[in-house]
């Protein structure tokens, strides 16, 4: 996947650990969720990287779970990642410091997390790694939900909106009057609160 190149080259940018990309987190996220039967969903990031042709890079891994409870503290534990004391972050296992190694970070009981797990579609990959990946559509939704939010920093939200075009650009069928008007609305929020703020 390209954006495992990415993540690659960042971190040679950066001088972080060559092997921290993540795709090694990825795979050991969909195999804890996979064997503690947990309904899941890849969102943020990663999942518009596998709907769209453009490679997108992210900091993160977004895994998306009906709720809080379900999330398999101990399988994680036991699998060498380590909880952070912010919300229902993790940090996967890899050499180096904590705050190198990449995060994990589990969303629920929030609008449109519920449809986006219910609704998630597998993915197979050539190797036969299989990953449950929100759809385009459960996508946007989540995507301007996170666009909208005030108290985030206005470059974030921008990128945000810019995943939203991202996946209409690549899936033209999901585009609607009221969509547009909803991305242009917040499209004005978020300039006005990054020349204001």
């Amino acid at each position: 996947m390209i954006g495992f190149a990415l993540d690659r080259l960042w971190c040679e940018t950066m001088g972080l650990i060559a092997d921290d990309s993540k795709e090694r987190p990825l795979r050991l996220m969909a195999n804890v969720l996979e064997r503690a039967g947990v309904p899941h969903a890849l969102i943020g990031g990663v999942a518009v990287q596998l709907h769209t042709v453009e490679p997108r890079s992210t900091l993160d891994i977004d895994v998306a779970v009906p709720r809080f409870d379900d999330v398999p503290r101990e399988a994680l534990l036991a699998a060498g990642c380590e909880h952070t004391a912010h919300s229902d972050n993790w940090r996967a296992p890899c050499d180096g410091p904590l705050a190198t190694r990449v995060a994990v970070q589990f969303s629920a009981e929030d609008v449109g997390i519920a449809e986006a797990v219910a609704r998630a579609k597998s993915m197979v990959f050539a190797d036969g790694f299989l990953l449950r990946v929100a759809t385009a559509e459960d996508l946007i939704p989540l995507k301007l939900a996170d666009a909208g939010e005030p108290q985030r920093r206005a470059s974030k939200r921008e990128h945000d909106l810019a995943d939203v075009l991202a996946l209409l650009e690549e899936h033209p069928q999901l585009r609607t009057p009221q969509l547009a008007a909803r991305v242009r609305e917040i499209r004005d929020r978020i300039l006005d609160a990054g020349f204001d703020g």
